[in-house]
This record gives C-alpha cells, sequence and structure tokens, in this order.
C-alpha cells in the first residue's frame, strides 16, 4: 500500500520533467526574464547549455552559420548568467563551474571545425573564460 504513492509521486515527476524538456529556448528566455533575482542565473545557464547542445548539433548536420548564430547565442546568455549570478550574488559557484564546463566544450568543438570556423568559436570559449575568471575574482578577491 505503501508503494503506490510513491510510485504516483515518481509518474508525476517524470510527467514534469518531459513538459520542462519541451519548453523552447524562447518560453525559457521569457521565464528567466521574469524570474526571481536569485533564480536568473540558472535559467540562462540552462538556455546556454541548450544552445551549446544545439552548436555541436548544427556543425554534424554541416548547418555552419545556423550553429555560429548559437555559439552567439551561447555567449550572450552566459553573460547574462553571469551579470544575474553578481547582482544576486548567488550561485556564483554553480555558474562559474558552468561556464568552465561550456568554455572546455567549445574548445573541444574548435578542433573538429574548419579553419574558417575555428575563429568564431575561439571567441567565445575566451569570453566564456573572462567570464569565469571574473566569477572567481568576485568570489575570491579582496573588495569582497
Amino acid at each position: 500500500m505503501r508503494r503506490l504513492p510513491t510510485i504516483a509521486v515518481m509518474v508525476l515527476l517524470t510527467g514534469l520533467n518531459c513538459v520542462a524538456a519541451k519548453e523552447t529556448v524562447q518560453d525559457l528566455a521569457a521565464r528567466a526574464d521574469a524570474a526571481r533575482p536569485e533564480d536568473r542565473p540558472g535559467l540562462y545557464i540552462e538556455i546556454a547549455e541548450r544552445q551549446l547542445k544545439a552548436v555541436t548539433e548544427l556543425f554534424g548536420a554541416g548547418k555552419d552559420e545556423d550553429a555560429l548564430a548559437a555559439v552567439k547565442d551561447v555567449v550572450s546568455y552566459s553573460e547574462k548568467a553571469h551579470d544575474a549570478a553578481i547582482a544576486a550574488r548567488n550561485k556564483l559557484k554553480n555558474t562559474e563551474i558552468a561556464l568552465r564546463k561550456m568554455a572546455a566544450k567549445l574548445r573541444d568543438i574548435k578542433r573538429t571545425l574548419t579553419f574558417e570556423d575555428q575563429a568564431p568559436v575561439q571567441a567565445a570559449s575566451d569570453r566564456l573564460e573572462a567570464l569565469r575568471t571574473d566569477l572567481l575574482a568576485k568570489m575570491f578577491g579582496k573588495g569582497k
């Protein structure tokens, strides 16, 4: 008898997870813009990570122009996450970790590209590293 409520909760959570996965980037961006300040860094990071996944898929499909547009989105939403984390003084560590992982992924992607496509991806990786370094300075710097 005790298993029935547990199973019901698991089914409900699985359903909610499926709904969340179908939420578009535009929907997430609108939700992030309207969210409480302390919730924004996580939402912006989620958008940037989704766009980074799209970058991989688009380059794999040979859609270089769309992939480069998605790279710009990764940088844009990463900057928003950085700014939101600093403004709220919340989620600095999580944002820094996510930026580090995305910068590394961009460097990995760059190694698979033609010479012409490498420069914008490297610039995006460098920008994410700069944002990450700034977060580290805010977390461990003297003028806290």
